[in-house]
């Protein structure tokens, strides 16, 4: 597999080996020996997967406490994909990385505890999965602007598809001090 680094340190783009012939083809898409190796040391405890339109955007959502790694991946369609730097004292915060994630490239997107995670739909629709590092928990959830200009993600979509809960998101800087993850050099 080639590993991909980012700007952001511990942020990776992952693009495993994929084994295709006329009749389809195979890919390992976890192997904990193989991912610890790259830094990932995290054990996942949950993994999800979603559906979304075309002009869906989801995020950027976090959890603190209880902040959540995951390790995402399109199974169907195209999504842009984002992670954001939120923790207080980092070097890198508030800044982000983006990829496109698709079923033709394969890629799979690693997003660490204490970053924000986003993603809108630029095919027809989108069949998502994501790995997570910790349970979900409704209490620590939250979701940050997906339009907050002191973070000015080029997103490919002007008029999203929003939940109520991210039309409702507060800006990062809006965020009290407490509710953000804490930076660990």
């Amino acid at each position: 597999m080639k590993v991909i680094e980012t700007s952001l340190p511990g942020v990776l783009i992952i693009e495993p080996k994929v084994f295709g012939d006329e009749r389809g083809y195979f890919m390992e898409s976890w192997q904990q020996q193989r991912y610890r190796d790259i830094g990932i040391k995290s054990d996942f405890v949950q993994s999800n997967v979603s559906k979304s339109s075309h002009g869906v955007l989801r995020g950027l959502h976090f959890q603190n406490p209880n902040p959540q790694g995951k390790l995402v991946s399109v199974l169907v369609g195209e999504v842009y994909d984002v992670a954001v730097d939120i923790r207080r004292g980092s070097p890198s915060f508030g800044q982000y990385v983006a990829v496109t994630l698709n079923h033709d490239n394969h890629r799979q997107f690693y997003v660490p505890e204490g970053f924000a995670h986003g993603f809108c739909v630029c095919s027809d629709y989108a069949i998502f999965s994501y790995m997570c590092t910790d349970y979900y928990n409704a209490a620590a959830d939250a979701s940050i602007a997906w339009n907050d200009a002191d973070i000015g993600i080029d997103w490919p979509i002007d008029s999203p598809q929003l939940s109520a809960k991210d039309q409702a998101a507060n800006k990062l800087a809006e965020f009290p001090a407490d509710k953000l993850p804490t930076y660990q050099p």
